[in-house]
């Protein structure tokens, strides 16, 4: 989980922030697993045109840090603790998005803008 391992994170800093949106959303598309995909494309769709610069740039790093999506999927399900580094306000918002507690129905990927 090191910024250092294979795939190191790099914060864009010249992105303005519809760039960032959309390439958020992308990448919460396009996970190496499905059940991520559904995860965080439909998280993505429903609060990323709402989170702050603070907000997307904890969202960024929580996706793209972590270099085993299995991790990230573990988190936000519950099934393992989360790291302190990733414990904030929009992991927390991630498990509350995963109990989908409204039986939203989730089976489709939101459409890339």
């Amino acid at each position: 989980m090191s910024e250092n391992g294979p795939n190191p994170y790099i914060e864009r800093e010249n992105e303005n922030i519809t760039e960032k949106r959309a390439r958020l959303l992308y990448q919460s598309r396009k996970r190496g697993m499905l059940e991520n995909g559904l995860i965080l494309s439909t998280f993505a769709g429903k609060y990323l045109n709402s989170f702050n610069p603070e907000q997307l740039a904890l969202y960024d790093k929580l996706i793209n840090i972590p270099s085993n999506d299995w991790d990230l999927y573990y988190w936000a399900t519950g099934v393992k603790s989360t790291p302190p580094e990733f414990e904030n306000e929009i992991m927390e918002l991630l498990k509350r998005h995963v109990k989908n507690e409204l039986k939203e129905t989730r089976y489709t990927q939101p459409d890339l803008n």
